[in-house]
């Protein structure tokens, strides 16, 4: 094969190489970038409210319907939109604790940790709980004859910040051993009463966990014991003139009876008055006993 030879096929291979490469990669390099698609993330579902219906199931006395009492997130006060078939199973339950003395009502509040409870119970299921049995003592049920409970339930989902019925009921016969157990209970409030101590100008009270528990056990004595009665009575520190001290633990006084009267204790159960500067816990020579004779205690008759 001749030099020329050799040099022309070298250029004849050399375009018919080229011509492959343009054709398989260099039209393909010509095109727009293919971008690869996002996968869009699908959020999970939102979880179902949860829902408690009015539930009763004791022999002579059984009603359900897949409805109950209402609240809403962090509070305490019934929602008025009561279904006609609550209302009809309200009526049946208080005719039925009329008519059997013997037996009681147990009303179980639920409520999620993340609630804020402005009550002046130990929680808002005991609140809500309260709530539901003042509302039976409305309508002719005896107090005497129910019993309340909180419990938290984190499991519960509100339905447009409404929780559906976080209430559950349970009724069973005389406990024989309450009267013993309320004579307990009354000689611990005695020895050891509710005293409450707050700020002037201030429209709600913020209580301790061992001070919301004393009122519950107050509440709780106040229902079983027919014609049970409190007394607050109102101090202040020896600062200005006696008359004028007297007046204002008289008004710190009616302030605590407001308050337990909006967290469902009855007023006529609550009795006030005022011992002024004349009974110390602490000396009025400083400002730290001072603060402590500006008190209000709430105890048993």
């Amino acid at each position: 094969m001749t030099k020329n030879t050799t040099y022309f096929l070298g250029i004849l291979i050399t375009i018919l190489a080229g011509s492959y490469f343009f054709y398989t990669c260099c039209n393909d390099c010509g095109k727009e970038p293919t971008i690869p698609a996002v996968k869009k993330t699908e959020l999970p579902p939102a979880p179902e409210a949860t829902s408690f219906p009015f539930s009763l199931n004791h022999g002579a006395y059984s009603y359900t319907v897949n409805d109950n009492f209402n609240f809403n997130v962090s509070s305490y006060t019934i929602l008025d939109s009561l279904s006609p078939k609550v209302t009809e199973g309200i009526v049946g339950l208080v005719a039925f604790l009329s008519e059997n003395k013997t037996k009681s009502l147990t009303i179980s509040g639920y409520y999620t940790s993340d609630e804020t409870n402005t009550s002046a119970f130990p929680n808002l299921g005991f609140a809500r709980a309260n709530a539901i049995k003042n509302h039976l003592v409305s309508m002719g049920t005896s107090a005497s004859q129910i019993n309340i409970s909180g419990e938290v339930m984190d499991e519960m989902v509100p339905k447009e910040n409404i929780y559906l019925g976080p209430v559950i009921y349970d009724i069973s016969s005389e406990n024989l051993d309450a009267a013993d157990e309320l004579k307990v209970l009354y000689e611990k409030i005695k020895a050891d009463p509710l005293v409450i101590y707050f700020e002037t100008g201030k429209t709600e009270l913020d209580l301790t966990t061992e001070e919301r528990q004393k009122v519950a056990d107050i509440s709780r004595y106040l229902d079983k014991v027919e014609g049970a009665t409190c007394t607050i009575v109102g101090h202040t520190d020896n600062s200005g003139a006696r008359e004028t001290n007297m007046e204002l633990g008289l008004r710190r006084a009616r302030f605590a009876k407001s308050y337990l009267v909006k967290n469902g204790i009855s007023d006529a159960k609550i009795t006030v008055s005022s011992q002024g500067p004349d009974v110390p816990l602490a000396s009025n020579a400083t400002e730290d006993g001072k603060a402590k004779n500006r008190r209000t205690t709430v105890t048993l008759n």
